[in-house]
């Protein structure tokens, strides 16, 4: 990584601009050497029927994270990533606060990544599990 900690996270913010990521507010808070963390604000336009976080917002928070930690941790400026394949498993429920998404991979070549994003609340308790597989196009 060539840019800093604050630039790339900055970078991060402004590609969701526009898109499903700003409709949801998910926000890209921290980066390590191989681990990208967002977050995700847990209010009624992300609620289930029954006032609980949707598994599909889980689900969009975890794809979004795992394609940018890929872009991110490639560190290339001529590819794309689009996501394969996601798997989610969600263990506990939750009305209100912040979900926190952790990025992390587990196998990283050059045409497909594998990553966990493990998505907890301010408590550090599993909400959900998953697994994805992106896919990097050159240009």
């Amino acid at each position: 990584m060539n840019k800093s900690k604050e630039q790339i996270l900055a970078a991060c913010n402004a590609i969701c601009k526009n898109t499903l990521m700003e409709t949801l507010e998910i926000e890209f808070i921290d980066l390590t050497e191989d681990v990208l963390i967002a977050r995700m604000p847990v209010t009624p336009k992300v609620h289930q029927p029954d006032g609980v976080l949707h598994g599909g917002a889980s689900v969009a928070l975890a794809e979004s994270l795992g394609s940018a930690a890929a872009l991110v941790f490639l560190g290339k400026d001529n590819i794309m990533i689009r996501g394969l394949e996601i798997s989610a498993n969600h263990i506990k429920s939750i009305k209100d606060g912040f979900v926190y998404a952790k990025a992390t991979a587990l196998h990283k070549g050059r045409t497909t990544q594998l990553w966990q994003i493990r998505i907890e609340n301010e408590a550090a308790e599993l909400i959900s599990l998953v697994k994805l597989t992106t896919i990097t196009f050159y240009k």
